[in-house]
C-alpha cells in the first residue's frame, strides 16, 4: 500500500474540487474536512469520497458555489439553509453561527436543511474545542439501515460526535456511527475482498450476513448492537434522534427520503424537504462554571480513567479521540496509507478532470 504525503493529497482534493466550480476558499475548506478524515484514520470518509462527490455534480444534485444562509433564528438557535452545496462546506458555516450564538448566549443550537455529505462528524464538533466550548456534531445519511424488527431500510448510519475541551490531557472527542459499523467500512472491505463480522449487516431477507456486498444487493446496515438481544434498539433510537434533530427539526428530508450519496441508490422520488440535514451545538463551558476549573476536572476525568485496570490481554484503556489523535500525528509524519482501488479511482479523477496525479511512496 503506498503513502501519500498529506500537503500533497490536501492540494490535489483543493485542484480537484475547483474543477468542478468550488470558489478557491470553499475547496480550501472542503479538504481540510476531506484529509481531516484521512489523517485520522476513519479512511471511508476522506478523499476515497471525493469521486463521489464530483459523481453528485455531474447529475447536477451539488452546487459548488452555495450561499448558505440563516433562513430562521432566536438569539440562541436557527436554522441553515445549504443551498445545495457540499456539506463539507456548509457544515463549518453552520457551525461557525452555532459558536457565535453561543459566544452570546452562553449555549447555540444549529439546524441545516438543503444540505449534502460533512464529511466526519468530528470535525465539526473539534471546531469548538479552541473557544473553550462543547461541540457537538450530527447529520442523517444514506437510507442503508433497518431500524430493529424490520428488513426495510429506512435510516442511515448517522453520526453523533461530542468534542470536549481539557486542560493537560488532550481533549475527548467522540465520533460513532450510531449502527454497528459505517457503510464506508463495508466499501473498505469490498476493495480488500474480505468478509464483513457479524452483526454488521443483514441481507435483502432480514437474514445476518457477512458479505460485504449485502448491501448493494438489497440488504441493510444493523443499528449498533447488531440484534435486540445485544441491544440494537438502543441504536436503533440514537440513529432516530440524530434524524428527527437534523431533518425533522431543520425541514431537510429524513428517514427513507434521505438524498442518498452512494451510487446504487436513486434519490427518493416524492422527497419530503429539502436535501440533507444536520444539526450542530455549541457550549460555553463557562456558561456552566468557571473554564478552567471544569477542565482541570476534565483532566481528572481523564487520567482516572485511563488508569483503569485493563482485562487480560489489553494494555491501556483508551479515551474516545486517542486511536484517531495517535495516527494523526503518525500520518502527518509518514503520509497516508491509500488502498490500490481508492489510487486506481483518483487516478482516473485526475485524467478525467485534467489534475496532476501524485507519486506515492
Amino acid at each position: 500500500m503506498k503513502h501519500y504525503s498529506y500537503p500533497a493529497l490536501l492540494t490535489f482534493t483543493k485542484e480537484t474540487l475547483q474543477k468542478i466550480g468550488c470558489p478557491e476558499k470553499d475547496a480550501e475548506t472542503a479538504a481540510d474536512v476531506l484529509l481531516s478524515a484521512d489523517l485520522r484514520g476513519v479512511d471511508s470518509h476522506g478523499v476515497a469520497r471525493l469521486s463521489g462527490y464530483v459523481r453528485l455534480w455531474e447529475v447536477n444534485r451539488l452546487n459548488t458555489n452555495p450561499r448558505p444562509k440563516v433562513v430562521h433564528e432566536t438569539p440562541s438557535t436557527a436554522v441553515v439553509d445549504g443551498d445545495g452545496g457540499l456539506g463539507l462546506v456548509v457544515g463549518p458555516f453552520a457551525m461557525q453561527v452555532a459558536m457565535d450564538k453561543a459566544k452570546n448566549a452562553g449555549t447555540g443550537w444549529v439546524a441545516v436543511r438543503n444540505s449534502n455529505h460533512y464529511g466526519i462528524a468530528g470535525y465539526h464538533s473539534m471546531k469548538a474545542l479552541a473557544k473553550d466550548m462543547i461541540g457537538i456534531s450530527l447529520t442523517n445519511a444514506s437510507p442503508l439501515v433497518s431500524p430493529t424488527f424490520s428488513k426495510e431500510r429506512l435510516l442511515g448510519t448517522n453520526p453523533i460526535s461530542v468534542a470536549i475541551p481539557a486542560q493537560e490531557q488532550p481533549p475527548f472527542v467522540l465520533d460513532m456511527a450510531t449502527t454497528t459499523a459505517a457503510n464506508g467500512k463495508l466499501e473498505i472491505l469490498m476493495r480488500k475482498g474480505e468478509e464483513a463480522p457479524s452483526g454488521w449487516l443483514q441481507d435483502k431477507e432480514g437474514k445476518p450476513s457477512t458479505n460485504p456486498f449485502g448491501v448493494k444487493e438489497g440488504g441493510a446496515l444493523l443499528p449498533l448492537g447488531g440484534d435486540r438481544v445485544h441491544g440494537s434498539h438502543k441504536g436503533y433510537g440514537l440513529s432516530a434522534v440524530v434524524d428527527i434533530f437534523s431533518a425533522v427539526l431543520s425541514g431537510a428530508n429524513y428517514g427513507p427520503w434521505v438524498p442518498p450519496f452512494v451510487a446504487f441508490l436513486e434519490p427518493h422520488p416524492h422527497p419530503v424537504g429539502e436535501g440533507l440535514g444536520h444539526f450542530f451545538g455549541a457550549m460555553r463551558v463557562d456558561a456552566f462554571r468557571p473554564a478552567v476549573e471544569f477542565k482541570e476536572n476534565m483532566d481528572t476525568w481523564i487520567k482516572r480513567f485511563r488508569e483503569a485496570k485493563p482485562t487480560d490481554g489489553q494494555e491501556r484503556v483508551l479515551i474516545p479521540g486517542d486511536p484517531e489523535r495517535e495516527l494523526e500525528a503518525e500520518r502527518k509524519e509518514k503520509g497516508i496509507p491509500l488502498l490500490p482501488a481508492v489510487v486506481e479511482d483518483l487516478e482516473k479523477l485526475a485524467k478525467k478532470l485534467g489534475v496532476e496525479w501524485l507519486s506515492g511512496n
